[in-house]
């Protein structure tokens, strides 16, 4: 028997709709007007049709250090994704057993999230400077970065480890598995999928951060940062096509991280199941 949706379903739909058109709209905008002709401007309509200002992207321009902040800003995130990627593992280790000071130590972790982070990037820029040490993005900038990705992969691993079945770990002890293999062969291929997620949203954080990096890149902007400048400067469809460019990067990052959980799901379902060996006796 059909369902006949009512007009409360169609309402929501629309606007559902509307609301794509919205988060969306202007992204699409900006990725059709950066495929301008040689002299398009930055309003409709289109004068022609080309990737002239995706090639204009790659030469030296007279405002702006296009190729530059984007180098600086992937180094920037991959190593804070590294470094998330890594403590957030070695805290949510740490915490599946109580230690003193846990409770200080993860409020004191969380408060960074509370903070605007404008203050942050003011107090760690202040900070440098009162030690003599002058700000750079693969320094002062870093721990900036830090301090917002960390808190999200604590987070993450919590709630992994605290759904994670320990009887995994206490099968793999029973059949003669030392802790370090344990965990290479028994836990980590099980939070790999996870990692993953903290990894990619390390980096995405890191790249697209703006505020923490103000007042602690020092004399080299990062992508956001050059970005920001050249809205006041650059009056060509050149700051579409960049702001098309990294979109599409952001995207493909994600993609990748999507299929590499698809592929390690794969792989776990091929994997034969683990057979007791045979001079032991199987207990039911």
């Amino acid at each position: 028997m059909a369902h006949h949706r009512g007009p409360l379903h169609l309402l929501l739909t629309l606007v559902f709709i509307l609301f794509l058109a919205f988060l969306y709209g202007p992204t699409l905008t900006i990725g059709i007007l950066s495929f301008q002709g040689p002299d398009g401007g930055l309003t409709f309509p289109m004068n022609g049709l080309s990737l002239h200002w995706y090639a204009n992207l790659f030469e030296k321009q007279q405002v702006g250090d296009f190729g530059g902040s984007l180098s600086r800003s992937l180094l920037l995130g991959l190593s804070v994704m590294v470094c998330t990627v890594a403590f957030s593992l070695l805290a949510g280790l740490a915490y599946r057993r109580r230690f003193r000071g846990d409770s200080a130590i993860f409020y004191l972790t969380l408060i960074s999230l509370i903070l605007p982070s404008i203050l942050i990037s003011l107090g760690i820029g202040i900070l440098f400077d009162q030690l003599g040490i002058a700000p750079h993005w693969y320094g002062s900038a870093f721990g900036a970065h830090l301090t917002w990705t960390l808190p999200f992969g604590l987070l993450i691993m919590f709630a992994v480890f605290n759904r994670f079945n320990k009887v995994y770990e206490a099968a793999a002890t029973d059949m003669g598995a030392s802790r370090w293999q344990t965990f290479w062969l028994v836990v980590l291929p099980l939070i790999l999928p996870s990692l993953i997620g903290v990894g990619l949203l390390g980096f995405t954080l890191s790249y697209d951060e703006f505020a923490r990096t103000l007042m602690t890149s020092g004399s080299f902007n990062t992508l956001p940062l050059e970005i920001y400048g050249m809205t006041t400067n650059v009056t060509t469809p050149v700051l579409y096509a960049l702001g098309t460019f990294t979109t599409a990067v952001s995207f493909l990052l994600i993609g990748l991280a999507l299929l590499s959980m698809r592929l390690l799901t794969r792989r776990k379902r091929r994997q034969p199941p683990i057979e007791a060996p045979a001079d032991e006796p199987v207990n039911y």
